[in-house]
């Protein structure tokens, strides 16, 4: 370690003072800030990082840091340090260039073909927060952070970290997703009688049934009859297509009664529909999502040529989830080709944001 840079510990940062020393760590690493006058001012974590891997050595007063000394100093100072530097490390060993952020934990730079240019004249590729296992999944949290990385034109890299230590990133984004067909409005005015039946619709209506299938791939023929979902259900009666009566007395009920049921089936069937309502304006085919863990899958053209694009699974303004939870929805999605979409209800007035979930290697 006799040719490696010296620096001292000062008032939560450390100072090399050597030019030499200081410039082959700025021009070879993007490590610290230059001082005016020369020298480089490192944040902790980097010098961390550097003394970690024998680039540097640390002094106060005169004596020679350890390690473990240096980690006891640092966590004092952010109890949170442990879970970042596990972060830091691992992208700086991706060789990848990494600074502290004011906006996030980190911001990232693309790789560039001169490495030598100082972080004012690199190209930003992430902004990226270092998060805990056990941390909660904040859809508020989250989107306003994607909102501000949005308006600098970056994406938001989440980097979790799991109890050995071990890392998953995603990519967090918002979404605008939209359909290829244009919706069409039926050629003659419907009100086809359809029957519920314990928790499900069935239509036996021959000639809304090739309608509904021919505009909007709705249900799905089981036999002569057309199985519709609930939300498709309650759309359609927004919409004076169907009437529905009760299967045991064969009675119609109105749309606040099927309201009534379909959310003692569903507690969370608002917001399904909610979600459902704002989707198909969007020109898209939603069909259901259970087999893959979501409420909807969705498509952007016809489900019959088309592989579907997205799961969208509805959830509250204000949804919390354990990071477990979100993992593993992710990983379905894309283990069968398709973007993971929580669709944040705003408001009562079905306005939707979809914010997209991402598993990425940086």
């Amino acid at each position: 370690m006799q040719n490696n840079a010296i620096g001292e510990l000062v008032s939560g940062q450390v100072i090399i003072k050597d030019k030499k020393s200081g410039s082959r760590l700025y021009n070879r690493g993007l490590y610290g800030i230059p001082l005016s006058g020369g020298g480089l001012g490192l944040e902790l974590i980097e010098a961390f990082f550097l003394l970690d891997s024998e680039k540097l050595r640390i002094t106060k007063a005169g004596r020679t840091i350890s390690l473990e000394k240096l980690l006891t100093y640092i966590t004092k100072r952010e109890p949170t340090f442990e879970i970042k530097y596990i972060v830091y490390r691992d992208l700086r060993l991706r060789g990848l260039i990494v600074k502290p952020s004011n906006i996030s934990d980190f911001v990232i730079y693309a790789p560039s073909n001169s490495p030598n240019k100082g972080p004012s004249k690199k190209k930003i590729k992430y902004w990226a927060n270092a998060v805990s296992e056990r941390a909660k999944f904040n859809i508020t949290e989250l989107s306003e952070l994607v909102t501000t990385t949005m308006n600098t034109r970056k994406d938001l890299l989440v980097a979790i970290v799991d109890e050995e230590g071990d890392l998953t990133y995603y990519k967090i984004t918002k979404s605008s997703p939209k359909g290829k067909i244009k919706r069409k409005a039926l050629k003659h005015k419907h009100t086809g009688s359809a029957m519920l039946v314990e928790d499900r619709v069935m239509l036996w209506d021959q000639e809304l049934i090739t309608e509904l299938r021919s505009i909007g791939f709705y249900g799905k023929e089981v036999g002569q009859s057309l199985q519709l979902a609930l939300t498709e259900s309650a759309y359609l009666m927004e919409l004076e297509v169907l009437n529905i009566s009760l299967a045991r007395t064969r009675r119609n009920i109105s749309l606040e009664r099927f309201m009534r049921i379909a959310r003692k089936l569903q507690p969370d069937f608002d917001k399904r529909l909610q979600v459902y309502r704002e989707l198909k304006s969007r020109n898209l085919i939603v069909k259901t999502g259970f087999k893959y863990g979501a409420h909807f899958r969705v498509y952007e053209g016809d489900p019959n040529a088309d592989h579907s694009e997205f799961l969208v699974h509805g959830v509250p303004k204000s949804f919390e989830s354990s990071w477990e939870e979100i993992s593993r929805a992710v990983r379905l999605a894309q283990g069968v080709r398709k973007q993971m979409l929580f669709g944040r209800v705003l408001d009562e007035a079905s306005e939707i944001e979809y914010i997209n979930v991402e598993r990425v290697k940086p």
